[in-house]
């Protein structure tokens, strides 16, 4: 669809120009260099099938790297400490917690709300072979750990806090939450500036929530429900979208597939015919060929074919769509329309680009085990797909991020053969310092963000942006496109990983 996501950066626009300008230019000479390192036995590239829970493990490590506020007893980062103890003050709230997204120290709303809504799903379908994995209770803990904080950020009726900390100011220091002096602007939509997007998307991730926590806490679990049900009923009524997230995340897909999704999660939470009337009545559906923060569709229409196979078959148009996002993803697919790299990850574009193979990994996962639950397949023109090959897919998607790719190197860092040794990121890239050491803005991009070297921190489990469409990779934490993670893009990839992990093939 032309839709331009971008995970946020965390440099200054002009390094971030001179360094585009020179990778273009070095590209073609610098092809074949890459950092050489020892193979983990247990996890080579070469391997047919790799320690998926191990790979979970970490996966659900870096979320907990990515936390902001009073960091809990049993927080596991060493090098993490407690940050933006003070959000929120300016307006008196509290607005405390919640995650930073990627690489930056800024709080934003959307692709927060994506984040828990995702891991929310994760742990909904997928509950059993997390419980296995022995990791069901730390994925909880992380779901609690962002809607905790949206509780906080809705604090009356027609008025959300979306994000907190001014991205500019942000951008042109290189340094640790634990330490950032950059102030802590506050923005947030109300009556007079809606923000229809954000606002669903908050509801989504509230109501997949309560069903996460409606048999481990109740009452909690009521009042997730009851917040999402006025955040749905604030977006649909108050229209509007708010680009105060722009130039990082600007919703260029518009509202109406936040409003399917967070009316597709109501009624899954709720059975209630006023969300079912919405989806089948006024809910404004579209054929796509991804899934991601912005783009919400596909996940819709697996989400609700899920309740067509269990008996709603009114809902048969969503299973319709559904069958169209595989086919249009599927590379045996007549209808393939979505590029692979040469060594056949999913490529959209640069900038966070494993979060669209993250994300269809997970969702061809997910249908796969549904078509398999119930007997049916995808039609294609004259070819059908069934499980095996839906989950062979995600399967493939997952192995290359994991190492089975050409470089024959891991994009999770400190897991596999070879993983990034700098990722983008300012809390791994710069050393513990002492809470109340000042940084120098100017100095710090010398001192930490240009430095060749390893991070002193590993930032275990964070998969980085990846490759180029070519399947090139530079370990060089001067390219953000390649080495920022974000949550979205590890949070996509929890459940498929504990799928795997339960089911190696």
């Amino acid at each position: 669809m032309g839709i331009n996501n971008t995970a946020s950066t965390g440099s200054l626009a002009a390094i971030n120009v001179v360094v585009a300008l020179l990778a273009a230019v070095l590209m073609p000479v610098l092809g074949g260099r890459f950092v050489a390192a020892a193979a983990d036995a247990t996890t080579t590239a070469s391997s047919s099938s790799f320690n998926y829970k191990e790979a979970l493990t970490k996966c659900i490590i870096f979320l907990e790297a990515q936390r902001s506020g009073k960091l809990p007893p049993n927080n596991r980062i060493s090098w993490r400490g407690d940050s933006g103890l003070e959000d929120g003050k300016i307006d008196n709230v509290d607005l405390v917690g919640g995650y930073y997204d990627a690489g930056d120290n800024v709080k934003y709303g959307l692709p927060m709300a994506f984040t828990v809504t995702t891991l929310s799903w994760n742990a909904i379908f997928y509950r059993s072979q997390l419980e296995a994995a022995g990791e069901l209770l730390n994925v909880q803990d992380a779901i609690r750990w962002g809607t905790d904080y949206f509780l906080k950020a809705f604090p009356k009726r027609d008025t959300l806090y979306v994000q907190v900390g001014n991205p500019i100011t942000d951008h042109q220091c290189w340094v640790r939450p634990e330490n950032m002096k950059t102030e802590r602007t506050l923005y947030k939509i109300d009556l007079n500036a809606p923000g229809t997007e954000i606002a669903a998307e908050t509801s989504a991730a509230l109501a997949s929530a309560s069903i996460v926590f409606r048999h481990v806490d109740h009452n909690y679990s009521h009042v997730l429900l009851n917040k999402a049900k006025s955040l749905f009923k604030f977006a649909d009524t108050h229209k509007g979208t708010y680009d105060g997230e722009c130039p990082f995340y600007c919703s260029f897909s518009g509202s109406n597939d936040e409003l399917q999704w967070a009316a597709a999660w109501l009624y899954k939470a709720t059975m209630n015919e006023t969300y079912r009337h919405f989806i089948l009545e006024e809910a404004i559906d579209g054929t796509v060929s991804e899934f991601n923060w912005d783009l919400k569709y596909a996940g819709s229409q697996i989400l609700l074919t899920q309740l067509f196979f269990e008996g709603d078959k009114e809902l048969d148009d969503y299973k319709r769509q559904a069958d169209n996002y595989i086919c249009s993803v599927l590379p045996e697919s007549p209808y393939h329309q979505v590029h692979m790299t040469p060594g056949g990850l999913v490529y959209m574009r640069d900038g966070a680009n494993t979060q669209y193979a993250t994300c269809a990994a997970f969702l061809f996962s997910v249908y796969g085990d549904l078509l398999a639950s119930h007997n049916q397949q995808v039609t294609c023109g004259n070819q059908n797909f069934g499980a095996a090959q839906l989950m062979a897919f995600a399967k493939k998607q997952m192995d290359y991020i994991l190492g089975k790719n050409p470089q024959q190197r891991s994009y999770m860092v400190g897991f596999g053969n070879n993983p990034p040794k700098q990722a983008h990121h300012r809390g791994a890239s710069v050393p513990v310092l002492s809470p109340n050491e000042v940084v120098n803005c100017g100095l710090s991009f010398v001192n930490w963000f240009v430095k060749d070297a390893p991070n002193p921190n590993e930032l275990t489990g964070a998969i980085v942006g990846g490759p180029d469409r070519n399947d090139y990779f530079e370990d060089r934490r001067t390219k953000s496109n390649m080495l920022e993670p974000t949550t979205y893009i590890n949070s996509a990839a929890v459940g498929v990983l504990a799928r795997l992990a339960s089911h190696p093939q």
